[in-house]
């Protein structure tokens, strides 16, 4: 830390520090909390940030930082004071750093300005706002807002009611004793690991011992963000830990349960598949949608405005939260019930809460859609394009098939090739070449599906009436094949693919875009697996040959997608995207 005299002597020092490193100026007037500087200064997913008097730049924004710097200096004079009270009407834009930070966003430079509450941060100027900020720093105990923002704004009950009271506390510890949350979270993946392998035992002891332990990895996954938002370590590699993790988490457990009930003489593979495709679904709905409204203007849907209205009624909002079925709440229900009866129930539970909470979120969306006045933007229509994933298959088709008119064409079409396909595979004789020829309809129907940009008021149900077929078909035709272990290996194979969608998703989130096509194209896109599987289940029908190609094929598609996918999320471009509104 070094003191600069004045504006110039700042510019000077500034440029003599290496260009690789972050770099901040603080007034030395400033009044304020030790972590209003630390929301201010430390947060490293943001390029610039500023709190009144102090401003910080990451390398990327170090030029322009300069270049601002040396402007406030022309402006005001290098030796000239740094406060010119009639200057501007923000009293934070008056000092140097706020100078500098209002002509950084007007080169275009995006600063961040992080919300503080009730943490003083000042730069007083008379002794009445000296004594006013040094008033306001004694009130408030800056270590206690630092814990409460540590907890995720938007939470369900059972995470907000039964987890965060004290997961706080651990994340402060862990603080202290400088873990980060990248070790929280493997912490969290192998604790439930451990529960999968007790719920793999088959025994009445081995479950109890994986309910209480999902239970603590639970615990350790809130406190993994908590740590983070507490100390501010943001990191890509955090990003997606926690993006990937939650879900191989869970499907972990899922098959630990049907590994212990087939020791326990009850095959419930089919069920611990259907729950995960019935999860997977739930979850393209949600993101599709979100990326269809992402950027949406005009919206004037009543059932907003009315669902805005029931979120500032303190019960409503724990009940509609509830519903759906979030994670805590359901990995709760998870570790209850597989504590005290069987996987089978377990399931059953999964299923049938998991659709009525499906059909509750879908028909809310669908009005939303339906009675909303909104244009949709071309990068809403690509992540609609890249989130279907189709491949090349379909892509050939698009390209030579004419659009087909009508605003709700696309979604239409593609449920119209979902229930080709799905009802093929569900009602055709087993092994049949009909089932080989619905394919074939499928994946003509999915090329016209995407033939016309994404940007109907319901174009956003493509991706999920896609993401259904595919899954539904391999469930399907694995259960019906009598072949042993067949539904297994279709776990193994929908596990892998269903990861190449959440990473799909959280890229276009970090504002990356979807992963290269060269990827989309080597395992075949939604289409051409579908197609692949049914031609599989017809050429090796009831042969053991079925379920070792269901497992090469997932082995294949696994380390495509895990290579591309480690490569780029430990690469330097990778966007630090950290969840703060998803329940799922």
């Amino acid at each position: 830390m070094q003191t600069a005299a004045d504006a110039g002597d700042a510019a000077t020092l500034l440029a003599a520090v290496p260009a690789g490193r972050r770099v901040a100026l603080v007034d030395p007037r400033f009044v304020g909390h030790v972590h209003a500087l630390r929301l201010g200064l430390t947060d490293p997913r943001f390029p610039a940030a500023t709190v009144p008097g102090a401003l910080t730049a990451q390398p990327e924004a170090r030029g322009a930082l300069l270049r601002a710097l040396h402007r406030t200096t022309a402006a005001v004079g290098a030796g000239a004071p740094v406060v010119e009270p009639d200057a501007d009407p923000a009293p934070e834009d008056r000092t140097v750093p706020g100078r500098i930070a209002v002509a950084l966003e007007a080169e275009g430079t995006a600063v961040q300005r992080p919300a503080l509450g009730s943490l003083v941060a000042a730069v007083p100027t008379d002794p009445e706002q000296q004594a006013a900020a040094e008033a306001g720093l004694a009130s408030i105990d800056d270590e206690a807002v630092r814990l409460r923002n540590a907890v995720k704004a938007h939470d369900g009950f059972f995470t907000t009611y039964c987890i965060s009271p004290y997961s706080r506390y651990i994340a402060r510890w862990c603080a202290r004793r400088n873990l980060t949350p990248n070790q929280v979270t493997t912490a969290s993946l192998i604790t439930a690991l451990i529960a999968a392998g007790s719920a793999a035992t088959g025994t009445r002891g081995g479950y109890v011992a994986a309910g209480i332990l999902l239970l603590v990895s639970f615990v350790l996954d809130c406190t993994d963000g908590q740590l983070a938002r507490y100390s501010l370590q943001y990191s890509t590699m955090g990003a997606w830990l926690d993006a990937t993790f939650d879900r191989a988490k869970e499907y972990a457990y899922y098959a630990g349960l049907a590994i212990g009930a087939v020791r326990g003489g009850d095959d419930v593979w089919t069920l611990a598949l259907g729950a995960m495709v019935l999860q997977a679904c739930r979850h393209v709905v949600d993101f599709s949608f979100n990326e269809a409204n992402h950027d949406a203007v005009a919206n004037t849907s009543p059932t907003a405005a009315l669902s805005d209205k029931l979120d500032n009624v303190g019960w409503t909002v724990w009940v509609r939260r509830m519903i759906v079925l979030p994670i805590g709440e359901r990995w709760a229900m998870i570790a209850v019930l597989t504590a005290l009866t069987t996987p089978r129930i377990v399931f059953y539970a999964l299923l049938v809460g998991c659709s009525l909470a499906a059909c509750y979120t879908t028909a809310g969306r669908l009005l939303r859609s339906l009675t909303r006045r909104a244009s949709r933007t071309d990068r809403a229509a690509q992540a609609l394009a890249d989130l279907a994933d189709s491949g090349p298959l379909a892509q050939a088709v698009a390209k030579v098939a004419p659009g087909l008119p009508g605003a709700f064409t696309a979604p239409a079409v593609a449920l119209l090739g979902t229930l080709v396909m799905i009802g093929g595979a569900l009602f055709l004789p087993y092994g049949s070449p009909l089932t080989v020829a619905a394919a074939a309809v499928y994946v003509v129907l999915s090329g016209l599906a995407v033939a016309r940009p994404l940007k109907g008021a319901l174009d956003w149900l493509v991706p999920p009436f896609f993401r259904a077929a595919e899954y539904v078909t391999i469930l399907v035709l694995a259960a019906r094949s009598d072949v042993p272990h067949a539904v297994p290996a279709a776990f193994g194979l929908v596990s892998a693919v269903a990861y190449h969608h959440y990473d799909t998703v959280y890229r276009i989130r970090g504002g990356t875009g979807a992963p290269p096509q060269w990827l989309v194209r080597t395992i075949g896109g939604h289409e051409g697996r579908t197609a692949l599987v049914a031609v599989l289940a017809a050429v090796l029908t009831h042969t053991s040959g079925f379920t070792t190609a269901l497992t090469a094929l997932a082995v294949a598609v696994a380390l495509v997608v895990l290579v591309e996918s480690i490569r780029f999320w430990v690469s330097s471009s990778a966007p630090a995207v950290h969840d703060e509104g998803e329940l799922a």
